[in-house]
């Protein structure tokens, strides 16, 4: 029978049993013949400017071209929602929302909240503005502003979500907060430096001037050692608060740079595999090239001495987004989930004999440049550092 349909005609029924939920049966017989015509991306495509759940048509109209997500809620369940709010879940057919439980597609914590507003607003409250988090089909979570309305439609008391996704902006916030905290404890560590490294400097003096006058094995052990307390020093300062006017800003070729710092590092090589991804090599980058050199030479070190053995490292080069992307990732030991976020901080080391001024050095001048820093690391195989850098 349905061979006597057009194809349009076809579509035509096939979205008029989606919006009268006309059944399973019968949306299964349309949807193989639609398949068999090859019509069920044409299907879709048409269902999805027309509506994703009953709705009133003057109310698409107002909410289509909104960049905010419109969702129509009736006893908690979805019957509407706008293309916006489709795009935001990352969903693919009306049928995985229209229906459902608005809960679903809530983050387990917010789930109480959600119900305590939902009941406010049946009895005709709007909500306030809310912060918090949705789950995308894929399993994404992300962060949303949600505010809760009452929406009268044909006698009925409906509840309209509005969800506007807000998860930029806090990453933009996170990357902030770690740039004041980062520059706050910079900042102390130097006053500390400095007042530390005066009195250790004299001490070194007067012991220099025993040497002179009298021979004893310990002192030359004094000597060293103090050395290497006012060099750490030395280092902490210069990181904390690094002369950025003596160096001019050039143009830096990242991929020739990189390929010259592995080229130092060729006698710790012999069991590690280097992999290079370069591509949009013609890319620059502009800064002082020197503190860039020393903060990508602190990565590499990093990778070669996180792995035990035989291993792998991938270094990757594009351009994306106005911006220079550089990846480094090693088949190395990892860093445990919790010390992932105070990479970076003076003094902290995941290293039996590290001092913790390296990872320092590398966020201080990533930041200083304009650039951001990801990292993701996974116990027992390996570490990547994304580094994105204005071109």
């Amino acid at each position: 029978m349905l061979r006597k349909f057009s194809d349009q005609e076809l579509v035509e029924v096939y979205s008029k049993c989606i919006q009268e939920n006309l059944g399973d049966d019968f949306r299964f017989i349309l949807e193989n013949e639609l398949e068999q015509r090859k019509l069920g991306f044409t299907a879709h495509k048409e269902l999805n400017p027309l509506t994703f759940g009953k709705s009133n048509l003057d109310f698409y109209q107002l909410v289509k071209y909104s960049l905010d997500s419109y969702f129509v809620l009736q006893d908690h369940k979805v019957i509407y929602v706008n293309q916006a709010g489709f795009d935001l879940l990352g969903l693919q057919y009306p049928e995985q929302i229209i229906g459902e439980l608005f809960h679903r597609f809530l983050h387990p914590d917010y789930h109480y909240s959600i119900g305590n507003q939902l009941e406010s607003v049946l009895r005709g409250e709007a909500s306030e503005l809310m912060e918090q988090r949705m789950v995308r089909a894929d399993g994404e979570l992300i962060d949303v502003e949600v505010m809760l309305a009452p929406y009268h439609m044909e006698q009925q008391r409906l509840a309209q979500v509005i969800v506007r996704n807000i998860t930029q902006r806090k990453l933009t916030e996170r990357r902030l907060h770690n740039l004041e905290k980062l520059s706050s404890i910079g900042q102390m560590a130097a006053g500390i430096a400095h007042e530390v490294r005066n009195p250790l400097t004299a001490v070194k003096g007067f012991v220099q001037l025993l040497e002179k006058e009298l021979n004893h094995s310990y002192l030359p052990v004094i000597v060293d050692e103090l050395d290497n307390a006012i060099k750490t020093l030395n280092n902490l300062l210069q990181v904390a608060k690094p002369d950025l006017n003596n160096e001019p800003d050039v143009s830096i070729h990242l991929c020739s740079e990189l390929e010259s710092l592995i080229f130092l590092f060729q006698e710790k090589l012999y069991k590690v595999t280097v992999h290079k991804l370069f591509s949009d090599t013609d890319r620059e980058i502009r800064g002082k090239k020197n503190l860039i050199l020393k903060a990508f030479f602190n990565l590499l070190k990093n990778a070669i001495e996180a792995i035990d053995g035989k291993g792998e490292i991938t270094i990757e080069h594009f351009f994306k987004n106005d911006m220079v992307h550089i990846k480094i990732s090693d088949t190395g030991k990892g860093i445990p989930a919790s010390k992932i976020r105070l990479l970076g901080t003076p003094f902290f080391t995941t290293k039996d004999d590290g001092i913790g001024m390296g990872l320092t050095q590398v966020f201080t001048t990533i930041h200083e440049h304009g650039g951001h820093i990801h990292v993701e690391s996974h116990e027992g195989k390996g570490t990547v550092f994304h580094i994105q850098l204005p071109a």
